[in-house]
């Protein structure tokens, strides 16, 4: 006799794919003359039809790329290779890019997986904390000697990608009211992107090199003297105190760790 979670595991199992459709539907009640199978299969449509509801939420460019049809085959696709960890829809279609990366039916679309990871980042920035900007009177208790080893912190409603194709350009012409020439040149080069957010508002643009540079760093953890010297190696004319300057006005670096600090 089964146990409860034992063929909790099992449906979950067969629903998604990965298991025997067969063994699951033998332990299903049969009433009304209803086949288990066929019961199994609709409880599949909604799940499937809601998850996939979920990912186009998300992912409205991507579908427009590759059409309504296509788009539902590959959510498809992704459901049974990366099916949900989490209780939160929000949280659901994290790995939808590295999906399309390895896709069979999307590999002459070298650029998608990019333009995923640009709509998947508008996701996250719009759903992200808030917090308070940069209390600049707690620079006057540091020592100058200090600067070099200060770890500071991007909002939480801050992300960066970079991307080898023009993904601005290709997800800005697929937006449901632009207007205008939709043409895309992939050759004309690739893209810094840095995403924040304002009134709840998400913003995309194109930064410099040393600038992304700077920001990457900071963004993991690296002390200020390690994020000058990659944004310094991007162009040698870099300008660390107008940068600081804009970053914290902007509020996009809102907190630092001093050296010692816990």
């Amino acid at each position: 006799m089964h146990k409860l979670a034992d063929a909790q595991r099992e449906f979950a199992r067969a629903l998604f794919g990965a298991g025997e459709r067969e063994t699951i539907t033998q332990t299903l009640v049969e009433p009304a003359g209803v086949d288990p199978a066929a019961r199994l299969e609709v409880y599949r449509n909604n799940v499937f039809s809601n998850y996939r509801g979920a990912l186009q939420a998300v992912y409205p460019a991507v579908e427009r790329l590759v059409g309504t049809g296509f788009f539902r085959h590959a959510c498809n696709a992704y459901i049974e290779r990366y099916p949900s960890s989490s209780g939160d829809l929000h949280d659901f279609g994290a790995a939808f890019a590295e999906f399309l990366e390895s896709y069979e039916h999307t590999q002459t679309l070298v650029y998608l997986p990019d333009v995923a990871r640009l709509e998947w980042l508008y996701h996250l920035v719009f759903h992200a904390a808030s917090h308070a900007p940069l209390d600049l009177t707690r620079f006057a208790s540091l020592a100058p000697d200090d600067y070099a080893a200060l770890r500071f912190t991007l909002h939480p409603a801050a992300a960066l990608l970079r991307s080898a194709y023009p993904i601005l350009r290709i997800w800005q012409v697929n937006q449901p009211d632009f207007t205008g020439d939709t043409s895309v040149d992939l050759g004309e080069g690739g893209d810094a992107l840095l995403f924040t957010r304002e009134d709840f508002v998400v913003k995309i643009e194109r930064i410099a090199a040393a600038h992304y540079a700077l920001l990457d760093a900071l963004h993991g953890g690296a002390p200020l003297s390690q994020a000058v010297d990659a944004a310094v190696a991007a162009d040698g004319q870099f300008d660390l105190q107008a940068a600081l300057a804009h970053y914290v006005s902007a509020g996009i670096i809102v907190d630092f760790a001093a050296p010692g600090a816990a």
